[in-house]
């Protein structure tokens, strides 16, 4: 073991130091599994001090580093960088304080998303953002990539439920972001540093709002016999006036796949899905049903169906939930996408993924968040099959230039991490990039957190001096050392 890794020896036993290739194989990639990168060392961390310690080995030797839960970034955000640290966070997975009075709870980043909704349950309480990957994702991961979910058309991303985050910056100082109150003084660095890909440091505490639970939910399936026509409906719906706790739009192909999973009961004849689920107050909710079963009838729909009790609810969501998944039973190989559209654009862009799907000759299944237009085309693939890889890589940059094309985004919740760095020139100009690089060398002048991510090659640091004197969050009065 070189000395600088004996260095590392010293903070942690020889189990929570990885650095032999079979240990060090699994973090090769994360759920991108098209990128690989070797690092130098696993270290697995029990506690925010045997982090701050790491962070601060990294910044003594200029080792780059990457945070990284249980690896279910889509985007390649939790590639290791080659030769770098990876500093694994799930063995920091403790519920550190739950108050059902103020509705909060505090976390380590270790901690399972749909955990923190079993540990509120008994109080009346949940945590609303619910990704689909939510059994197994880390809170720490959905902070970093702002993670939204079925639910967010209603409630929003990780950012609206987020109040606070303890967090080691890149030269190893600890800062307090935010607080337990909703109401924020001065900027918004907690918002700054939510959805920033770890690229401004590791949170080793976060605290989340907890929401009660609804009182009563209304879940409607509808089936379609064209994808343009679920599209539509989800403008309808929009339209007259409903705001439904989530829409969700499945594709045949997704059907499907999930179908033959989970047996949710699916129409198997469906070219289309929509999903609608209303929540809230019972008199309210009972109003708000009546009101959208007019606008289904009205969209073309030639099949609805009601869940009529908590069971059918789960069967309809679990086929849902499993879509991404059980994609892999149609095909060796598939690249994810996450673009968003405008809800009104949204069967236009349906229709022209069809087309591009043909002209590419690959299948593309298509699962998404059809409220706020967010779209997860699944481009299947086979790998071993030369080129189909990279053609799968070319209708992937279509969809997303389609995406911005139509007055969207090129992400919605995956984040942009390796796999769409090369298109964020197509939303940002050259002034946007540069910006942004600042704000980051601000805080990380040597490029160490989560290095080679989100920003296009050609634009890493270039010997940028380290700041020296006050902190800048420090001289803005909104950032607290230990």
């Amino acid at each position: 073991m070189n000395p600088a890794l004996s260095e590392l020896g010293r903070i942690y036993p020889p189990e929570r130091l990885l650095v032999q290739p079979g240990q060090l194989a699994p973090y090769e990639s994360d759920a991108l599994t098209a990128f690989r990168a070797r690092p130098l060392a696993v270290v697995l961390p029990e506690t925010a001090e045997e982090v701050v310690q790491t962070v601060a080995w990294c910044a003594r030797h200029k080792v780059p580093f990457v945070a990284r839960g249980s690896g279910t970034s889509l985007s390649g955000g939790s590639l290791p960088v080659e030769g770098g640290l990876v500093i694994g966070l799930n063995r920091m997975n403790k519920l550190l304080e739950l108050d059902p009075e103020e509705r909060v709870a505090v976390v380590q980043p270790g901690f399972i998303n749909l955990h923190v909704s079993n540990a509120a349950a008994p109080y009346g309480l949940y945590y609303a953002p619910d990704p689909s990957s939510q059994p197994v994702s880390t809170i720490g991961g959905n902070l970093a990539f702002n993670s939204g979910g079925a639910h967010c058309l209603k409630y929003g991303m990780t950012s609206n439920h987020v109040l606070g985050a303890k967090v080691v910056l890149p030269d190893a100082e600890v800062v307090e972001l935010g607080s337990q109150s909703l109401e924020a003084v001065g900027p918004d660095w907690l918002g700054l540093f939510v959805g920033s890909e770890g690229l401004m440091g590791i949170a080793v505490e976060v605290t989340l709002r907890l929401l009660p639970k609804p009182e009563k939910y209304h879940t409607v399936l509808a089936a379609y016999d064209s994808l343009e026509k679920a599209g539509n409906a989800v403008a309808a719906v929009v339209a007259s006036g409903l705001l439904p706790g989530a829409m969700e739009i499945m594709d045949h192909l997704a059907i499907e796949a999930a179908e033959a999973a989970v047996k949710a009961g699916y129409p198997m004849d469906a070219r289309a899905l929509l999903i609608v689920e209303l929540e809230g107050e019972a008199p309210e909710v009972e109003a708000e049903a009546r009101h959208l079963g007019e606008v289904i009838a009205a969209s073309g729909a030639y099949e609805v169906r009601v869940a009529r009790d908590a069971d059918e609810r789960a069967k309809i969501w679990k086929g849902r939930k499993a879509a991404f998944s059980a994609v892999g039973r149609l095909s060796p190989d598939y690249l994810v996408q996450d673009g968003v559209v405008p809800r009104s654009r949204l069967g236009q862009a349906l229709l022209e993924i069809e087309r591009l799907s043909q002209q590419y000759g690959l299948r593309v299944a298509n699962v998404f968040h059809a409220g706020d237009g967010n779209l997860h085309p699944l481009i299947l693939y086979d790998g071993k099959v030369k080129g189909q890889l990279e053609q799968a890589e070319a209708l992937a940059g279509e969809i997303l230039k389609l995406c911005v094309g139509l007055g969207g985004s090129i992400t919605g919740e995956h984040g942009v991490g390796m796999e769409k760095r090369a298109y964020m020139p197509a939303m940002f100009s050259e002034n946007d990039l540069a910006l942004m690089q600042r704000l980051r060398r601000a805080l990380d002048p040597d490029e160490l957190a989560n290095r080679g991510k989100m920003f296009p090659q050609g634009t890493a640091a270039t010997g940028a001096p380290r700041h020296s004197g006050p902190h800048p969050l420090e001289q803005a009065g909104l950032l607290s050392r230990e």
